[in-house]
């Protein structure tokens, strides 16, 4: 072969050597760039490392790493903030219920959020309701106003999904949105008990906190929105068809909260589908002093 191509073996052998590496490594990056391109950025390499191994590839994360760096191919992430709660109301606000919940089922802890988004002229304001358990999005509302027909819109948007049964805890901040008499006398009205983060403490309803960081590095940062329409429907696409039935979470095993839901065994007749335990503070029995 070397002869009627008048190449020397030396030089046949080199040029195998350095062209069979570079297919792999061509093959590698096209996989890469379709699981990153099918996500449109939103994934960092955990996630596009888990998807390629679910798919039979064999890849490190180092590798991965310097892959997407050289392709310019890492996700897009920035920071912003504002603040969208007013807790200073006379409202009565409520215990700390979910930091005592144990789950094991759907529909018995959700928590809810609101956060804000910049268009171009104006700011809107998005209100969720989530699964604690399944971390699934189950109701939305956007609005351009914080009243409290945000909160409730997305509040009875979750209760036509989902229909829980009574004894469902819904958990929020202390907002003046969700302690005002509507918000709490629906919740009541369909046997839901409310629970509320202590005052300066986003890590009590850190589960809906970590959502809006989702949310927002994933989508609201990576696009531009022409007006409200624009930024509602890329939304609905987002939240109820990628995060929720696309997106792996690393919560829940890196399986999409729908998938999540799937798979956990539904209760027996026997059992009680809100079957939540809770726990409270105990205080150690006093140490007998008499002798």
């Amino acid at each position: 072969m070397c002869r009627l191509a008048r190449v020397s073996r030396a030089g046949f052998y080199r040029g195998w050597e350095a062209k069979a590496p570079d297919e792999a490594e061509l093959a590698f990056r096209a996989e890469i760039q379709k699981v990153v391109l099918a996500h449109r950025r939103r994934y960092g390499y955990r996630r596009v490392l888990e998807d390629l191994r679910n798919s039979g590839m064999v890849l490190g994360k180092y590798r991965l790493q310097r892959i997407m760096r050289e392709d310019n191919l890492l996700a897009i992430r920035h920071r912003k903030f504002i603040l969208t709660t007013d807790s200073q109301h006379e409202c009565q606000v409520y215990l700390n219920l979910a930091a005592r919940m144990t789950l094991t089922g759907i529909n018995q802890l959700w928590v809810a959020d609101i956060t804000y988004i910049r268009l171009r002229r104006e700011f809107v304001y998005l209100a969720v309701v989530i699964d604690r358990f399944s971390r699934k999005v189950v109701g939305w509302a956007l609005d351009k106003t914080l009243v409290s027909r945000l909160v409730m819109e997305a509040l009875q948007k979750a209760l036509e999904t989902r229909q829980p049964a009574a004894g469902l805890v819904h958990h929020s901040d202390r907002g003046v949105q969700y302690a005002c008499a509507d918000y709490t006398q629906l919740l009541s009205a369909h046997g839901i008990t409310p629970s509320m983060s202590r005052p300066a403490n986003p890590y009590d309803n850190a589960a809906c906190e970590s959502f809006m960081k989702t949310l927002k590095q994933e989508e609201i940062y990576c696009n531009e929105y022409r007006d409200f329409a624009d930024l509602s429907a890329h939304l609905q696409e987002f939240l109820e068809h990628y995060y929720n039935r696309q997106r792996l979470h690393s919560a829940l095993g890196y399986r999409t909260p729908e998938e999540f839901e799937k798979s956990c065994s539904p209760p027996t007749a026997g059992q009680i589908q809100n079957a939540a335990s809770v726990a409270f503070f105990t205080p150690p029995p006093a140490k007998d002093t008499a002798a």
